[in-house]
């Protein structure tokens, strides 16, 4: 196995042990682990060599001018993803209108916010887009008042290894409703 391939393996496998061992209870800098902490998927049939159709663009990179929602075929049917095909989840300890994010702190860099401006480009999604100012001041899109998430965890397009971590996170329909399976 070649140096730079051991390296990729190394990190990803270093993303998901970060991840699986954090555990919180609630509360702005919480990872959104309950007391059960991350565990596996929800689903047993998840895993990261899963694969998604979608109908986004692999090859944008997320900026302002290129982000945006659209959808790809999924294990759990249909889900929101972004414009380079990467899953979105939404987060229960967060009130969907509130217009605030509770993700801060180590949470944050688990679940990095969804960023986007005030004209997002969508492909399929049925939902209220819209826009909060997220804990790291920036933009941080919503659908149907859901503030949206990446996972670190999610390596490559098709991934959803976020789905059901602490039995709070979850991919979303195009409509804004969370798939909690």
């Amino acid at each position: 196995m070649s140096i730079t391939r051991m390296v990729g393996v190394a990190a990803a496998t270093l993303a998901l042990l970060s991840a699986a061992a954090c555990s919180g209870t609630g509360g702005g800098g919480d990872d959104g682990g309950g007391p059960g902490g991350y565990g596996a998927p929800a689903s047993p049939d998840s895993s990261p060599e899963s694969s998604a159709e979608t109908s986004a663009d692999s090859s944008a990179a997320p900026t302002e001018a290129t982000a945006g929602l659209a959808t790809a075929e999924s294990e759990f049917g249909t889900i929101v993803v972004d414009a380079r095909g990467m899953t979105i989840y939404q987060f229960d300890k967060d009130e969907p209108g509130s217009g605030t994010s509770t993700c801060a702190g180590e949470c944050a860099q688990k679940w990095p916010a969804v960023t986007g401006g005030d004209a997002p480009e969508l492909d399929g999604i049925t939902g209220t887009v819209d826009t909060i100012t997220g804990v790291d001041g920036q933009p941080q899109l919503t659908l149907n008042g859901w503030p949206l998430y990446h996972f670190a965890g999610d390596t490559a397009r098709g991934d959803v290894n976020g789905q059901g971590v602490g039995e709070v996170w979850w991919v979303l329909t195009p409509a804004g409703e969370p798939i909690r399976n």
